[in-house]
């Protein structure tokens, strides 16, 4: 899909700004100065602070193989900076069964406020669905930073994360005890790491991508504009008992203060990232950190929603979590989607998507055998009994099966019978809840 990238502009939303004073462009990535000014936009549209000279050069060299696009007004004093910006590029997403389907991811979404109310998000969001379907691409999928705007284009969340905050005063570990060894690792040979193994493990878990050079520098904490910021972050490996690294956490440590003291024993650790291909290495990481001395809480983000370590914690209160949506996914062609995917049961059911922008909308048959394998058909009997109507928004928070049919059912936005619906749930289903372990 690297052609992709190259793809010519969308005219239709061209011409709709172009009606209204503005320019819809492609940035040329090899022209530093024209890069430059885009990303300033993009960091001012996240209320970021000024990019040094060497973050810019880092993200003209790390991210040139974007599609790049911008929208420029020429009546305003700094015209060489872009209004509004949009990135893209072509991944591999994972879903259920280890398998993985191609999607068309879509982030730096930004509009200056100074241009608000201008249509201007929709032409972005449109002529990205456009391109990609004209190019083929099945499914569109981003991380968002307001939810919103998203589910007027198709898009709806289908991986949540589980934001973890531990009273570790309250808690002590209870889970098991288990061989291998946790020690300490340098930031670089973490970055080394990390990327090795999220590739080796990405398949696992339903909801994962494909990562990239600049986010795992950026993670590890080795390129960004303030070095005192990282200058508490650790990192620390598990290792089994042949030596093998088969877990890694990124976390921070900092002190608590009031205005007349310092509690030595009450810092906050915050874990900046854990990662584990076993759940020796799952239990050996979780018990260094919440057995980790002068430490009165311990803060992860980011988390799965099915995170196991309250069973391994004396007092489950001790743990507060808090859940939101995080990975959305936007379904442009239905039949290559699902087929895509496996499934946890055989069944049929009849899908009759709804889709305001025309890509997935019509009758589909899913007949699933034995082995998990779904073939999709189009189906010309409307009225067939087992019938299930939905939006494109709903399939698509369907698809990773961490969104239940039977709830989406309850609050009215899929409409069929109950036995139909209790397939639909089952064939769906994933039996580990889909989870994205980063931002794009």
């Amino acid at each position: 899909m690297t052609e992709l990238i190259k793809a010519p502009l969308d005219q239709i939303s061209s011409t709709t700004l172009a009606s209204k004073g503005l320019e819809l462009a492609l940035v040329d990535t090899s022209h530093p100065a024209e890069f430059e000014a885009w990303l300033r936009a993009d960091v001012r549209g996240f209320h970021g602070s000024e990019p040094s000279s060497e973050t810019i050069a880092l993200s003209i060299a790390g991210l040139a193989d974007r599609r790049t696009t911008g929208v420029w007004d020429s009546s305003v004093p700094h015209a060489s900076l872009p209004v509004a910006t949009v990135s893209s590029w072509p991944l591999e997403l994972s879903v259920p069964g280890r398998r993985k389907i191609d999607a068309w991811a879509i982030s730096s979404v930004t509009v200056s406020p100074t241009h608000r109310r201008k249509g201007i998000a929709r032409a972005l969001l449109e002529a990205e669905l456009r391109t990609a379907h004209t190019a083929g691409v099945p499914m569109a999928t981003l991380t968002v930073s307001e939810s919103t705007i998203y589910g007027r284009f198709g898009f709806a969340p289908a991986a949540f994360a589980t934001d973890l905050t531990i009273d570790t005063t309250r808690a002590r570990w209870i889970g098991p005890d288990v061989p291998g060894r946790v020690h300490f690792i340098t930031r670089e040979q973490f970055r080394m790491d990390v990327a090795t193994m999220h590739e080796r493990m990405r398949l696992d878990s339903p909801g994962q991508i494909v990562g990239w050079d600049r986010l795992w520098d950026r993670l590890a904490g080795l390129t960004d504009d303030d070095p005192s910021k990282n200058a508490n972050l650790r990192a620390v490996r598990y290792d089994d008992q042949h030596g093998k690294v088969r877990g890694l956490a990124l976390y921070r440590v900092v002190g608590d203060s009031s205005d007349d003291a310092i509690d030595f024993a009450r810092h906050t650790l915050t874990v900046e990232y854990l990662s584990h291909e076993t759940d020796d290495a799952y239990s050996a990481l979780w018990r260094y950190l919440i057995e980790m001395d002068l430490v009165g809480t311990v803060r992860a983000g980011l988390r799965s929603v099915d995170e196991p370590l309250s069973w391994n914690l004396s007092d489950r209160r001790a743990a507060t979590l808090s859940t939101w949506d995080h990975l959305w996914l936007r379904i442009l062609n239905v039949k290559e989607t699902l087929e895509a995917r496996s499934f946890s049961c055989e069944g049929r059911c009849v899908l009759r998507v709804q889709d305001d922008l025309g890509y997935a909308a019509g009758t589909f048959l899913l007949d699933v055998d034995g082995a998990g394998v779904g073939r999709v058909t189009a189906h010309s009997d409307s009225d067939d009994a087992d019938v299930i109507s939905l939006p494109v928004s709903a399939l698509s928070a369907l698809y990773l099966g961490g969104v239940s049919a039977t709830t989406l059912a309850a609050a009215g936005i899929i409409v069929g019978a109950e036995e139909s619906v209790a397939r639909l749930d089952a064939l769906f289903h994933s039996s580990r809840a889909p989870w994205l372990s980063v931002w794009f």
